[in-house]
């Protein structure tokens, strides 16, 4: 058991007992820490800041998996939740709430001209599904991303335990930036596809055109353009990527960071499409809850007054431009590269014989942590980072590309590692 994080690996011990992988959260367990070489518990955090259970602080660049987007514990989100705590958190009655944070989206996202809540991604791009399907009278789905746990979805991956062949049957992926793979998709069942639900962007940029010949492609074959902007929505701009490429989707889903980490999500789109939910099942007993609703109300204002998304994004380009310096400087062209929006970046490892991409990953996880920044291999930049902060992340990547390094020119990884390498497992980007 390590030192450093004794209180964090007795309370997973205890959290297996109880919690399956001992989170909530598959991104927050085990399968995506090394244990031994790991935080795994929060006890605080504030701004660009957070504290493990052992008391150990670190530079966050994970952001609650990009949930955190003006920093943690922002004063002028929580004085709003403070304020509507007082009134009260659901009522037998519907909330002003509801139609003031539907306003302001509709007035902030390109697509948006009506609006209904969810609690999380996974409920925004499930309701979206669903609607189309109403609105198109068809059944297959087109993916492109990751879009949740649901069935709908989830039955297209390797994680597909549980789900019926007749769910999984009705969804398809096609490739990102190839317009002809999706035109040749949708002509193979012609008049049958409901949606295509792709995310704008992940790691790789939009090819020029990509987009709007998406959008041509998917309405030439009479379905439904969903943009999945759980993360890139309020993150890339403040009318998302929709707004940043200039292609407007008939619909779109929001979450992460539309309440800078209160749980809310959001499907918007067109009214004549929107429409059909006064039908279409798609209801909530949270989902008009006040707290989440006033955290979005304050988190979307301040997002209107404040340059908050070009300073993320010139923060975050600081930090590619000086990664990619590093990678060259320290001879890792071959291992390391980077790639992402400035404000969404990934840092992406490649195998290098004799090691894996998860070898190289533990290793890199393992040396950030101890040098007290906590990320998973991304930057995901909020408000609250400053140029500071860019600068004590640099130099620890510095740190461990110096590591990683050696490592992999005298073949001694293995060596280095205080833990067991992380295993493959679901893997959508």
């Amino acid at each position: 058991m390590s030192s450093r994080y004794h209180n964090s690996e007795v309370m997973l011990d205890r959290a297996l007992k109880s919690i399956p992988l001992g989170s909530q959260t598959f991104s927050k367990s085990i399968t995506q820490l090394p244990l031994g070489a790991a935080p795994f518990f929060a006890r605080h955090a504030k701004g660009s800041r957070l504290w493990d259970v052992d008391d150990n602080e670190y530079l966050d660049f994970v952001g609650g998996l990009c949930a955190i987007n003006l920093g943690y514990g922002d004063p002028d989100v929580n004085s709003a939740v403070r304020t509507q705590l007082e009134d009260g958190v659901i009522f037998t009655l519907a909330h002003p709430l509801e139609h003031q944070v539907a306003e302001l989206i509709i007035d902030m996202v390109p697509c948006a001209e009506m609006v209904r809540f969810g609690k999380n991604g996974s409920d925004a791009t499930s309701g979206a599904i669903r609607v189309a399907r109403a609105f198109t009278k068809r059944d297959r789905v087109a993916v492109c991303g990751y879009h949740g746990w649901q069935d709908w979805y989830i039955g297209s991956t390797s994680c597909n335990l549980g789900v019926p062949e007749a769910t999984s049957a009705l969804t398809y992926t096609f490739p990102y930036n190839d317009s002809a793979a999706l035109d040749s998709l949708l002509s193979k069942h012609s008049g049958e596809f409901a949606a295509v639900i792709m995310e704008p962007m992940n790691i790789t940029a939009p090819l020029p055109n990509y987009l709007a010949e998406v959008k041509d492609i998917t309405h030439r074959h009479g379905a439904v353009l969903i943009f999945d902007e759980t993360i890139t929505g309020f993150r890339y701009g403040n009318g998302g990527a929709q707004a940043l490429f200039g292609v407007t989707p008939d619909l779109a889903t929001f979450g992460k960071g539309m309440a800078n980490g209160f749980p809310v999500s959001a499907v918007a789109g067109r009214a004549d499409i929107m429409s059909l939910m006064e039908k279409v099942f798609f209801s909530f007993t949270f989902g008009g809850e006040t707290l989440s609703l006033a955290a979005a109300q304050a988190t979307l204002l301040k997002l209107q007054r404040t340059n908050a998304t070009d300073v993320m994004a010139s923060h975050g380009q600081m930090i590619q431009d000086g990664l990619r310096k590093q990678i060259t400087s320290h001879g890792l062209d071959n291992t390391l590269s980077v790639a992402g929006h400035p404000t969404w970046s990934f840092l992406v490892m490649k195998d290098t014989q004799p090691y894996t991409t998860f070898d190289i990953k533990t290793l890199y996880l393992q040396e950030m942590f101890k040098r007290g920044i906590l990320t998973i291999g991304t930057h995901n930049m909020s408000y609250a980072h400053t140029k500071d902060d860019v600068s004590l992340l640099l130099r620890a990547c510095d740190e461990t590309f110096s590591v990683l390094k050696d490592a992999t020119e005298n073949k001694c990884l293995h060596d280095k590692l205080t833990c067991p390498v992380l295993k493959p497992l679901f893997k959508v980007r």
